[in-house]
């Protein structure tokens, strides 16, 4: 049957950024295949509700509460992952992000610190997913969430845009390092509704005119990411590597404006 191959079962995968948002979507559409999951973020409340819903689900959800920003905390997800579980199959780097802010209120610092967090932080996992894969499954799927952002340029995200498009490229690089054992591809969402864009999607006129400037004339929800993450790391998507999934509506130009006034 040709949905077997979107089947997960027993295999075990570590989400950041999982306490919410299109991390918790993830964690719980893998679940739903049939993986244990583990989940990790700052806040343990919304951590255990998602682990709740994975249980629900008759697999398995380990909660770590960590900073991810922290590139130690991070690294150490492998590590948890082959204790609790005894293998590692699947990574996502969701966790990242930056504040919109004008070009030349950008310091170099900001910069940096945008790299760090979007790009450092998913190969300090990288890193120390890869041997543990390597060891207990031969193998593995390793996905990026970059961002539309990423291809699209607008104004006020010149670092968090940078960091996301190096992302991009960076999965790119991975995959060729780590072909043919290890699987590397990316998601670029779009306009996705999340918490992150709850101060934009409640105001009906501006959802109304990103709808409009999307060429499906709608916002993405959460699953259409877990959806596009599932088929990645599922045998489903075994004969992708390198590539970046743009799941954003058919944008061909960012459907939201920062107005920041001309020079």
């Amino acid at each position: 049957m040709i949905l077997d191959h979107f089947r997960l079962d027993d295999r075990v995968a570590v989400v950041t950024g999982a306490g919410r948002g299109l991390g918790a979507a993830i964690a719980l559409g893998f679940a739903e295949a049939g993986a244990d999951v583990v989940i990790a973020a700052r806040t343990e409340a919304d951590l255990r509700q998602v682990a709740e819903q994975v249980e629900a689900t008759g697999r398995q959800a380990l909660v770590v509460v960590a900073d991810l920003a922290d590139q130690d905390a991070v690294t150490a997800l492998a590590g948890a992952a082959v204790e609790r579980f005894g293998r590692l199959d699947i990574v996502v780097n969701n966790v990242g992000g930056a504040l919109p802010r004008p070009l030349l209120d950008t310091s170099p610092d900001d910069l940096a610190e945008a790299f760090a967090f979007n790009v450092g932080t998913a190969h300090a996992l990288v890193r120390a997913a890869v041997p543990k894969m390597l060891a207990t499954t031969g193998s593995g799927s390793i996905i990026n969430i970059t961002s539309t952002m990423g291809r699209l340029p607008g104004r006020a995200f010149a670092a968090y845009a940078t960091a996301k498009a190096a992302l991009a490229h960076y999965t790119r690089s991975a995959a060729m390092d780590l072909s043919p054992r290890i699987r590397v591809n990316a998601i670029a969402p779009g306009s996705i509704l999340t918490s992150a864009l709850d101060i934009v999607a409640g105001n009906a006129q501006m959802r109304a005119e990103m709808e409009r400037a999307t060429p499906l004339q709608r916002l993405g929800e959460p699953t259409d990411i877990a959806t596009a993450a599932l088929f990645l790391a599922s045998p489903a998507g075994a004969f992708l590597t390198g590539k970046v999934l743009e799941v954003d509506g058919g944008l061909i130009a960012p459907n939201l404006a920062i107005p920041l006034p001309d020079l």
